[in-house]
């Protein structure tokens, strides 16, 4: 096996096991406040403690991500994780159970997700060839989609026969063999910049780098105004099925799991496909997809074609990641990429959640079709502006090279 493919293999497998195991913890914390408390204002809480601590630690984490060793860092974010779900574990045993230790405990976890999460989108085009990153990128898509369809499934019958501090033990077990597995992988330290500056200082200078490449800036502007338009998509479609067609639990168990069948056939077919010679060419597609399926979420008349749509909804979403991803990996200068993740990470935790402070108590004042066909219009139309744009298709050109 060539080194870069067994580098490769080793680091999505240890990411997989970590999102595994955190993706089941994530559910049954939440589904435990959701059945317990029953009130709109704790899933509130959970929400902003779940946000808030990445969007104002990416900054510094951006820098981390480029200042120092990204394993080391993965494995520190991992353990944190590990040890204060662990914690809460032995607590909760020994009939300690109060709800505010949740929400440290979820707001520690977002901490190490905030960390981590600038450094693992450094670390693939680091022992990736430039040329193989899409393929990799549609892989770890595809066993992102997996998770997402199996955790939900495995968290909820785990629920339904132990105990929520059980369950936490699980992302203890994962966490312990993420790390075991990411220490086998090689991972040299690539930072350019040797002076000891300070956190601001350096946020400045990836500020002041994205602000020097055209793409960049115009990437920023284009995924702000995006996330801020798939709020409705995102959050409120459990809310329209509930009013538009039935209350039903398995309503919405179904558009969840339909939802993560689109996303892991998306995942194969961007994977097998790589989509056109022009990066960006097929984010519009993934994107005009998107924005056309939430139009018609507003539109369909019977719960069957709904399930459909969501299913074909969930198959852009690779369509549109992969190459984001790919894209930015392949132009962003080595020596700033973290700190470009960094702030692609403010903008993601950010813009949906801003979104949601007004599609939300608009959801009480109009119909949730019409919020969802009027968003989707709007990012149809933002997606075809991508395609005007000369700086950012260029920058999408395959293997383009144009950092430095």
């Amino acid at each position: 096996m060539q080194v870069w493919k067994r580098q490769a293999a080793l680091f999505l497998s240890s990411q997989s096991v970590s999102m595994f195991g955190s993706s089941i913890v994530q559910y049954a914390i939440m589904w435990h406040l959701t059945l317990t408390t029953e009130s709109g204002l704790m899933m509130m809480f959970y929400i902003i403690c779940g946000f808030l601590p990445t969007f104002f630690l990416a900054p510094f984490a951006g820098v981390w991500a480029d200042r120092y060793n990204r394993k080391k860092l993965i494995i520190s974010a991992d353990g944190l994780i590990a040890a204060a779900t662990l914690i809460l574990a032995i607590l909760f045993l020994s009939g300690i159970q109060y709800m505010w230790l949740l929400f440290v405990v979820v707001t520690i976890r977002a901490i190490g997700a905030g960390i981590q999460t600038p450094a693992v989108g450094a670390v693939l085009p680091q022992i990736v060839p430039e040329e193989k990153l899409m393929r990799v990128n549609g892989v770890n898509g595809t066993l992102q989609s997996i998770i997402f369809f199996a955790s939900p499934l495995l968290s909820a019958g785990l629920l339904s026969i132990t105990t929520l501090e059980m369950i936490l033990f699980v992302d203890v077990v994962t966490a312990v063999v993420a790390i075991g597995i990411l220490l086998f992988l090689k991972l040299e330290h690539v930072r350019k910049e040797v002076k000891n500056e300070g956190y601001f200082t350096e946020f400045k200078a990836g500020l002041r780098y994205a602000r020097s490449q055209p793409y960049l800036k115009w990437f920023f502007i284009f995924f702000s105004i995006l996330f801020f338009l798939m709020a409705p998509a995102s959050f409120l479609t459990p809310l329209q099925v509930t009013r538009a067609f039935g209350g039903d639990v398995w309503r919405l168990t179904a558009i969840e799991l339909t939802f993560s069948i689109g996303m892991m056939l998306g995942g194969v077919l961007i994977s097998a496909w790589q989509g056109f010679q022009n990066r960006v060419h097929t984010m519009v597609l993934g994107g005009l997809v998107f924005g056309l399926c939430t139009m018609l979420f507003g539109i369909v008349p019977n719960f069957v074609l709904y399930l459909v749509i969501m299913g074909i909804c969930g198959i852009s979403m690779p369509i549109f990641n992969t190459p984001t991803m790919t894209m930015l990996q392949e132009n962003i200068d080595a020596s700033y990429i973290g700190r470009v993740f960094g702030l692609f990470s403010m903008i993601s935790s950010s813009m949906m959640p801003m979104g949601m402070l007004l599609f939300g108590p608009l959801a009480d004042v109009i119909d949730i079709k019409w919020i969802l066909m009027i968003t989707g219009v709007f990012m149809m139309g933002l997606s075809i502006a991508m395609l005007k744009t000369k700086a950012l298709v260029q920058a999408g050109t395959k293997s383009q090279g144009i950092n430095g």
